[in-house]
C-alpha cells in the first residue's frame, strides 16, 4: 500500500511538471519526433547521460508524403565517456551528423558537430553531476538550381523553361559555422541508482552573425535559439519503470512543444535485462500525437514512431505527418576505467 501510494504521488509531480512546460507553437530548425534519440540536437550538455562508455544514436524521419515531394531528415550521433583523473567526475567526446533534404527544390543542409561535454560530481554518495557542453562545426546549405521555376518564366502564356528564373544569386550552395553550448543537472531520486531526473538549458547558433542565404552578404543572421529539456525515468516494480521526456524551444517568434510518456517492461532477469520492451505516446503542441514502440535488445534498440497530424493542415494531410525510425547501440567497454565498474556515473 505504501509503494502503491509512492507511485501515484510520483505520478501526480510529473504530471505537473509536463504541464507546467506545455506552450503553443512551432520551430523553425530541423526537429525529430524522437527528440530523446538525437540528444546533441536537444542541447550538448545532455552528451554522456546514459549508462555506457559509447552510445551511436541514428534517426531517420520522412514527412509529408501526402501533401508535397517528401521532407527527408536524418541523425547520426556518437558519445564516448570517460573519466577524469582519479575522482568522480567524467568528460564526453562526440559529434552528429545532421542530412535535411526538403521540397521540389532539393534544398539540402548538412551539418557536421562535434561536441565536447564536462560532468563535474555535486555529491560523493549519490549520482549528482553538473554538465556543461559545447558543440560546434560547419553547415553546408545547397539546393538544385535547374529546379526552380518563378513568374520570370511566364512568357503570357505558359511557363517557358527557356527564359531565365530572375534569381540573382551565382552558387547553389553556401557554407556557415554554427556552435551552440548548454547546461545540464543530473541527479539521482530516491534509493535505486537506476531512477533520475535530469534538467538542461541551452542556447544554440549564439554565433548569430552567420549569413544565412545564398544572396551572400544581403543574407539575413541566424536566428538563435534556446532549448529547455527535462526528463524523470522513475521505477514501478521490479520488471517496470516509465520515463518522461518534454521540450520547450524558442526560436525568435516560433517555440515548439513537445512531451510524453514511455511505459518500459523488462521480458526477463530484472536485474540485469536484456530484453525491454518500450511503448508509449508523444505530443507536439497543437501539431501531431506521436505514438511509440521501441524494442531494446541490449546493447541495440530500435524504436518506430509516427506522427498524427492534428494541426490546421490535418485536412490536407488526412491526418497523416511523419514516419520516424531509430536504432541505438549503447555498451560498456572491456577496460580498466570503464564506467560499468564506477559506483559514480552520469547516467539517465
Amino acid at each position: 500500500m505504501r509503494r502503491n501510494t509512492y507511485i501515484i504521488s510520483k505520478l501526480v509531480v510529473t504530471s505537473i511538471f509536463l504541464l507546467v512546460t506545455a506552450m503553443p507553437g512551432n520551430s523553425q530548425d530541423i526537429h525529430f519526433s524522437q527528440f530523446f534519440e538525437a540528444p546533441l540536437l536537444r542541447n550538448p550538455a545532455l552528451a554522456g547521460l546514459f549508462s555506457g562508455d559509447l552510445r551511436i544514436q541514428t534517426i531517420y524521419r520522412n514527412q509529408w508524403n501526402s501533401v508535397t515531394v517528401p521532407y527527408q531528415t536524418g541523425s547520426l550521433n556518437g558519445e564516448y565517456k570517460l573519466p577524469v583523473g582519479k575522482g568522480n567526475d567524467f568528460l564526453t567526446l562526440g559529434g552528429e551528423i545532421l542530412y535535411d533534404r526538403s521540397g521540389s527544390l532539393a534544398l539540402t543542409s548538412t551539418h557536421v558537430l562535434p561536441v565536447l561535454n564536462y560532468h563535474k560530481s555535486l555529491n560523493n554518495e549519490r549520482n549528482m553531476y553538473l554538465s556543461l557542453g559545447f558543440m560546434g562545426g560547419l553547415v553546408q546549405r545547397k539546393l538544385d538550381r535547374s529546379k526552380i521555376t518563378t513568374n520570370s518564366q511566364f512568357n503570357g502564356i505558359g511557363y517557358d523553361p527557356s527564359l531565365s528564373d530572375g534569381e540573382t544569386f551565382i552558387n547553389n550552395g553556401f557554407s556557415y559555422f554554427d556552435a551552440s553550448t548548454g547546461m545540464s543537472l543530473n541527479t539521482q531520486i530516491g534509493e535505486n541508482e537506476d531512477d533520475n531526473i535530469f534538467i538542461g538549458a541551452a542556447y544554440h547558433h549564439f554565433n548569430n552573425s552567420a549569413k544565412v542565404s545564398f544572396y551572400g552578404d544581403a543574407g539575413i543572421e541566424m536566428i538563435p535559439k534556446w532549448v529547455f529539456s527535462a526528463g524523470i525515468r522513475m521505477s514501478m516494480t521490479d520488471y517496470s519503470f516509465i520515463t518522461f521526456h518534454a521540450d520547450y524551444s524558442q526560436q525568435g517568434s516560433s517555440t515548439e512543444t513537445i512531451g510524453g510518456m514511455l511505459y518500459s517492461y523488462k521480458l526477463d532477469d530484472p536485474s540485469d535485462p536484456k530484453y525491454i520492451f518500450h511503448a508509449g505516446a508523444l505530443v507536439r503542441w497543437k501539431d501531431a500525437i506521436i505514438p511509440i514502440v521501441k524494442m531494446e535488445y541490449k546493447p541495440v534498440a530500435i524504436a518506430l514512431s509516427y506522427d498524427v497530424n492534428i494541426s490546421q493542415l490535418k485536412t490536407a494531410s488526412s491526418g497523416r505527418g511523419g514516419l520516424e525510425l531509430s536504432v541505438s547501440y549503447q555498451t560498456y567497454f572491456d577496460r580498466q576505467n570503464s564506467t560499468k565498474e564506477a559506483v559514480l556515473c552520469p547516467r539517465f
